[in-house]
Formats: structure tokens, sequence, C-alpha cells
């Protein structure tokens, strides 16, 4: 067994010297031996829950970790925190905990590690705002840290044809069109989900655990097996040796979380075509740190890297045919052939991400992942816009749209809130080339900057995808595809021109030069202004949401709700 000093450690303000024998009394309660005690503490904490598939199999996952804690001389101590499901949420005032829940599992965990002296943290997340919220936490406590990803879905199999929740919602818009019956919606939904793990396509779960392997916070390739695999034991196993080995070399998160790994981390999701959730989530990462990486930033990357691996939902595959084909580590050398990462990043290997890409025997497929010079397309997936209708910016996925949709000018048709668009959408009460504006979804407006995915969906299900375009100061799904504009900023609760929108007005959207302005001289727009009758009141006077609506920044710097590693004045790990 391996022998660590505690001294500068933070249990030892828990287990060590003659004051701490009633602390160490508790854990005798529990089984731990004195040797035990000795070692260091690893927090191993899990979104484990039964709201739904993508968290289910994390406890059992888990479980592997700890025993590569114990392999590497660790004693690990199991936590587990919340997890609000964008599956189950989406659609209703559920959908407001979900953006809310990521920053309440950054602050759990904290105060988890916090209250009980841990040394380090593995931790484990399956759905959407896990994954951030949990590598929030271990850039903020800044101590030795691996991040583990529950691994994706199974595709469902129907009518000869793999099919994800993605299609179950567009089939609720083909249902209400009248194109597809009763029986066959409840067909389709029987085998959309035919496993445990996350959604299966390149939404926001996958495209963040994408994000953790090449921002350098997970082992090589462990996001890429889906959940069901018994092969994810192994780097489960794998992930709790190598905790052990980061607090040996004293490498922490930080070490690890840079302006340049997150600018690897970018690139990724460019070239996959993810989740414009990206674009809020990498900034609060950086946030943690201290490191000014903004939606501008992000989005600047985004417009120089080519798009060359095909997932859903503007490609045809999904996260098990990206392991098959050589998951992020092919995509990685891809990206680095062309000389776009940066090759000295540290990552929880020990080794730089350069030393790790050289290892990598897989080429790309041409299949899943293209050659990087033969891309889908020049430019990434997902590109930033700009203009007098979003100063502060807002995101548009362009993966798997041709060129000529990617200009789209047409009359606003304004709605208050999402349920207001939906139900249009159902009453099919909108025109072919408007541009639907769905504001007082924000941070703080919302509260929680909800998703659109129920409407998004309805859209295409109804054949109307590509001849209608969306802008919301809200988000849209890392499973929406079509026109759609998210993270509008400022924010209509903040008087952003968003929420001085009319009917009629004619709004530019222009992912080619990066451009969303509406026909309005600044003269009109200030008139406007002036006349504005203040944010829109909501229901949530008080708890957790309202609490949220208080602290919460704009989207732009990624939605925080603390100051940051910049007004910090001590770090957890040194205390």
């Amino acid at each position: 067994m391996k022998k660590f000093d505690k001294s500068s450690l933070p249990s030892r303000h828990v287990t060590m010297g003659p004051s701490r024998a009633p602390h160490r009394s508790y854990y005798y309660a529990m089984g731990i031996s004195e040797e035990e005690i000795a070692q260091p503490f690893v927090g191993v904490a899990t979104c484990w829950n039964e709201a739904a598939p993508c968290n289910i199999a994390l406890n059992r996952q888990a479980q592997a970790v700890k025993h590569g804690v114990k392999q590497g001389s660790g004693t690990p101590r199991e936590f587990t925190t919340i997890t609000v499901t964008d599956g189950i949420a989406m659609g209703h005032e559920g959908m407001r905990s979900s953006l809310a829940s990521r920053d309440a599992i950054a602050d759990t965990v904290e105060l988890t590690m916090r209250g009980h002296c841990y040394d380090a943290i593995v931790g484990l997340a399956g759905c959407d705002k896990s994954l951030p919220g949990m590598m929030m936490a271990m850039v903020r406590l800044n101590t030795p840290s691996v991040f583990v990803y529950g691994g994706s879905i199974l595709p469902g199999r129907h009518e000869g044809r793999d099919v994800t929740v993605q299609d179950v919602f567009e089939g609720v818009g083909m249902h209400q069109a009248g194109n597809m019956s009763d029986e066959a919606l409840r067909a389709l939904e029987r085998v959309a989900c035919p496993s445990a793990g996350a959604c299966g396509g390149q939404f926001t779960a996958n495209t963040m655990a994408c994000v953790s392997e090449a921002i350098g916070l997970a082992l090589p390739n462990s996001s890429g097996a889906p959940a069901p695999y018994e092969s994810r034991d192994q780097y489960g196993e794998a992930s709790g040796r190598a905790v052990m080995n980061l607090i040996e070399k004293n490498i922490r998160a930080r070490d690890i979380v840079t302006l340049e790994s997150l600018q690897n981390a970018a690139r990724i999701v460019a070239c996959t075509g993810g989740s414009t959730n990206a674009g809020l989530h990498l900034p609060a990462i950086a946030h943690e740190a201290g490191i000014d990486f903004f939606l501008e930033d992000v989005t600047d990357i985004f417009r120089d890297t080519p798009y060359f691996v095909d997932l859903k939902p503007g490609g045809q595959y999904v996260a098990k045919d990206l392991y098959e084909a050589g998951g992020v580590p092919a995509v990685l050398k891809e990206l680095d052939r062309a000389g776009l990462i940066h090759r000295d990043c540290m990552t929880v290997t020990g080794y730089s991400i350069g030393e790790e890409i050289d290892k990598v025997t897989r080429a790309a497929d041409g299949r899943v992942i293209y050659p990087v010079d033969k891309p889908l397309s020049k430019t990434g997936g997902v590109v930033g816009l700009k203009g007098n209708l979003a100063p502060e910016g807002a995101i548009v996925k362009i993966a798997g749209m041709a060129d000529e949709q990617l200009v789209f000018t047409g009359p606003a048709r304004v709605f208050e809130c999402e349920e207001d668009a939906f139900e249009a959408v159902q009453q099919r009460a909108y025109e072919e080339g408007d541009v639907f504006v769905i504001r007082n979804e924000g941070p703080s407006g919302g509260p929680g900057m909800r998703e659109m995915l129920a409407t998004t969906a309805a859209l295409s299900g109804q054949g109307m995808g590509k001849k209608v375009a969306l802008i919301t100061d809200g988000r849209f799904s890392g499973a929406t595809r079509g026109f759609c504009v998210g993270h509008v900023g400022p924010e209509a609760a903040h008087c952003g021109p968003i929420g001085l929108l009319q009917d009629g007005d004619s709004i530019t959207i222009n992912a080619i030069t990066g451009e969303l302005s509406v026909a309005l001289t600044d003269e009109e727009l200030a008139a406007r202004k002036a006349n504005w009758k203040g944010p829109r009141e909501t229901i949530y006077a008080s708890g957790a949401l309202w609490k949220y609506a208080q602290q919460v920044g704009g989207a732009r710097k990624g939605a925080v709700t603390h100051p940051g590693a910049k007004m910090e004045k001590h770090i957890y790990a040194d205390l």
C-alpha cells in the first residue's frame, strides 16, 4: 500500500490528532479501519436518481470507481447530489428547474466536500446539466479531480432504423399534423429508449461528455461506451486510480482547466455539431477558474472549426456509433492533424493531451468521423450571432443545414412565453416565413432559461422546421434542429431589444455573416425602450427559483450565480 502524507491535505482536519478523536469515532462506526482513516479521503459524487435512464446506472458505476480508489491507497466516500432530467422536465413548468439545477449541483458538491474535508473528487454524471455542474464544482474546489460520464443510451430500433427520444418529440408534431396515428406514436415511444444512459444523439449530455475528455478532466475514451456496457466499470476503476495519482503529483483541476483547454473543448463541440448549450456551460466552467471565456470567445472558435463528425440531430449517427469509430480520441486526432489543438494542456492521466493524442491508433472512418480535410462543412456546426437585436450575442446550431438555409428574413411573430408559441404551433396559427420570437424565457426573466424542444420538434413534425425560424432569450435543446437562435442577450427581463419587438418587425438571421438584426433604427429602439413597462411578473415570488432569478447573470457569461474565482479569498484545497 502506498503511504500518503496527509499533513497538508484537507482531510487532516477530520482525521489527525487527539482533538479529532470524536470525528474518528464516526468513521469507526461505519467500519472504516485505522489504516483507511490515515489515507486520503476521496469524494465519489454521483447524480444518481430514479428520474430517468440517464442517471440510473451511476450508483453501480460508482462502486467501480471506489474499487479503483482503494487500489490506489485511498479511502472513497460516496455521496449523491440532485439531477433534473431535461427529457422529463421538457415542455412544462418543470423545465425552469433545469438550468438552476446545474448551479445547485455545483453548490451541493462544494458544500459536501467542504463539510467533510475530502481531499479529491471523482464525479459521475449522466444528464445534461449534471455534467457541467460537476465540472464546475471540481474547478471551484480546485482539488485533484476526475470526471466520469455515465454513458449514453443505446439507440432504439423502429421500422428498420435507429431512433432516439428526438424522434418521439418530433412524432408528437407529426401526430398533431395528422401524419402519425395514435398506435404508431405508441409503438415509437415504447422502443425509442431501450436502456440506461443519456440521450443518444449529440445533444447536451453527449456534447458535454466530449468536452470532459477534450478539456482534460476525463480519461481518454471514457465518455464513449454506452451505459449498459460492462466495460464502463474498467473506466470507473481506472478513474479511481487516476485520482490517487493526481493527489500524489498534486495536479489539480485548475492545472487542467485553462484558457487553452477551454478552447480545445470548444473545438470538439464545433466539429461534432454539438449542443448550443455548450455556449452557456463553457463560460460557466471558465468562471470557476477566474478565466474570461465568454459566448463570443466560444463562437469565435466555432467559426473557424470544420464540422466533420456526422451525429444526430443534424446528422445520422449516435454516440454508440462514434464510440465504435474511435470515439473522442479519434476526433481529437483529426483536430490535431489540422493544428487546432493546444497540445501542451495537462490531463487527468498526468500526460498532456498532445501526448495522449500521439497514442491514438484509430483514423477517421469516413462514415461517422470524416477526415478533417474533407469535412461536412468548413465552419463549425454551431455559430454565434450579433447585431442590434442581440448586442450581447446569440447562438444557433447549423449542423446539417444547407447553405441556402443559413439566411432568413421574415416578420416577427411575438410570444410572451413558450406555452403561447407551442399553442400557436398546435393550432397552425402561423405563416410560412414567420420568425417566432419567444421571450421572457431568459435566465432571470423565465426564470430558468427553459429549452424549447417541444415547440421546435412539433414544427419539424409538421414539416415546417425549415420554413420558419425561431429566436429566444431562452435555450434550445441539444436535440433541436432547424433555424433556432437561442441565448439572445440581453434578455427581455433586462430590457434587451428582444423585449421591445412587436409583431411584424422584420428580422434578419444570417448565419454566414453572424448577424441577428431587426429593421429598426437606433432612435426607434430607444423610443420603445423609453416606453418599456418593466419585466413581466412571474409566479415565482419565493423559493429556489426566486432566489435563482435574483442571483443569476446573463447568458453571455454563462448564466452564473456567484462572483467566481476572480473574487475568491481562498482556495478550498489549501485551507
